[in-house]
């Protein structure tokens, strides 16, 4: 054997060997594990590259310690500790108890009473509301989105952070750099920076981060924060309407504008994401954690997730399998992309096994055509476990919401998929209490009336064509 040739199959079996005790340390399911030690042994090189790209879910340490840090800075239900007890110890439901200490074990945020939200379903007031907040800013505006198009609704914000920041507020935009992409190549980033505004991207896609992190992790959230004061969180993101697919049709999302202590949570999220982004520690900067006063009754509390080790818990999993697994009347689901996994698709299962009734909203016609095959393939199990899919005719819902009886109610930028479960970094906020139920299972109800209800007869006597693409599209789930 020349010894190229030994050299070469020597290194071969080294990268074997090491990627095998990669695999190994990660705390992967055995099943996905195995697939990977599979195709490294079989073909290492291919192995190699594709588990580089898609096989570590983690962002590293440097976000663990800013979370740690940022989130015991801000102190912010502990100021009012022994001072307002109905903020920090507000009066929920028992059966709500193990969800809140779920999230708040996993999710590291607690809940706080004194709180009041407006949802806004509309995009183009919803973006009107955001504008006024930040012309009425005096000290910071931050904005942190996925999607964030130079159209229309796009420069209405922008010119009005480039007022802001004419005014003297100190004014930060953070956006994905996949998502916002057209932004970021636009002459308008130019004008936002030289207006003053600091503009800055979310995970970059840069040839360093290529080779140590995986490119389809992408910074999912959808955040306003005004003052301190006031925060905006829910699906929507700074764009049209009409974003997207023509063919689809209008986006309906739905926004939460939230006032009382709750903002500091939210503002918490904010500044994990622009220091680890920037560098920049801003949780002791005067002002950006003005004194909580409560402004209503109801209690809330902030989720967020994401895929680097402070939240490899899958903490929204944890949340929605306690809220499924307590259910017992009603569960109503809102989501523009459903690829649930075997544990969701269990809690449904034996949600609807004790009685409960289980609501599910989805698209009639998706925007992603692979995504949409995925999704309807699992329609399969949720129908056969009796859960009831209405498809959503007038254009695309977008508005990612839970509701669980009358006691706990979620909005956020969370889909019912495993990539917002285990990849994207997310944020969702609890709300709790039949008030507030009420008002969110009135919005779902708007949505309910504009879809048609599966049958189930019919979907089950679908062409076998359509059944062998959407199985195929299946495989690619934990990708979508």
């Amino acid at each position: 054997m020349p010894l190229v040739l030994y050299l070469l199959t020597i290194i071969d079996w080294i990268i074997r060997l090491v990627m095998i005790l990669v695999v190994l340390r990660k705390r992967s399911e055995p099943a996905v594990s195995l697939a990977w030690l599979s195709l490294i042994v079989i073909e290492p090189k291919l192995g190699v590259t594709l588990y580089a790209l898609f096989g570590s879910r983690r962002l590293g340490r440097k976000r663990v310690r800013l979370h740690r840090s940022i989130l015991l800075s801000s102190r912010a239900g502990r100021r009012m500790d022994l001072q307002l007890l109905h903020i920090v110890r507000p009066r929920v439901d028992p059966a709500c108890i193990p969800i809140i200490g779920q999230a708040e074990k996993y999710g590291g945020m607690p809940i706080l009473g004194g709180n009041s939200v407006e949802l806004l379903s509309d995009t183009d007031y919803t973006i009107k509301k955001i504008e006024e907040a930040i012309d009425g800013a005096k000290h910071h505006v931050h904005l942190l989105v996925y999607i964030f198009h130079p159209d229309e609704n796009g420069r209405v914000i922008a010119q009005a952070l480039m007022r802001a920041a004419g005014r003297g507020v100190k004014c930060r935009l953070l956006v994905d750099e996949v998502g916002s992409r057209p932004l970021l190549k636009s002459r308008l980033v130019r004008e936002l920076k030289q207006s003053g505004v600091q503009v800055h991207s979310a995970l970059p896609v840069r040839p360093v981060r290529r080779l140590l992190a995986r490119m389809d992790i992408r910074n999912h959230r959808k955040l306003a924060v005004i003052d301190g004061c006031c925060a905006f969180t829910g699906s929507q993101n700074i764009v049209n309407a009409d974003y997207g697919n023509k063919r689809v049709g209008c986006w309906h999302d739905l926004m939460g504008k939230f006032q009382g202590p709750i903002v500091a949570q939210l503002q918490t999220v904010f500044l994990e994401d622009w220091a680890f982004e920037t560098g920049e520690l801003l949780d002791n900067e005067p002002g950006v954690f003005p004194e909580p006063v409560p402004v209503g009754q109801m209690a809330a509390q902030t989720v967020p997730t994401g895929p680097s080790d402070v939240s490899e818990y899958r903490v929204i999993e944890r949340v929605l399998m306690t809220a499924f697994n307590g259910a017992r009347r009603r569960i109503t689901i809102t989501t523009p992309y459903l690829i649930p996994d075997e544990a969701t698709i269990l809690a449904l299962s034996m949600a609807v096994d004790r009685g409960v009734i289980v609501d599910i909203v989805v698209p009639r016609q998706g925007d992603h055509p692979l995504v949409q095959a995925a999704s309807r393939h699992y329609y399969d199990a949720l129908l056969q476990a009796g859960a009831r899919i209405y498809l959503h005719g007038d254009g695309l819902i977008h508005a990612k919401t839970i509701t669980v009886d009358d006691s706990v109610a979620l909005l956020g930028s969370t889909n019912m998929d495993r990539r917002s479960f285990t990849l994207n970094m997310e944020l969702n906020v609890l709300m709790y209490g039949e008030q507030i139920v009420s008002r969110m299972r009135f919005a779902q109800q708007i949505y309910i009336n504009q879809s048609r209800l599966l049958d189930k007869r019919q979907w089950f006597t679908r062409p076998a064509t359509h059944r062998y693409r959407q199985a195929f599209a299946a495989l690619f789930s934990p990708l979508l």
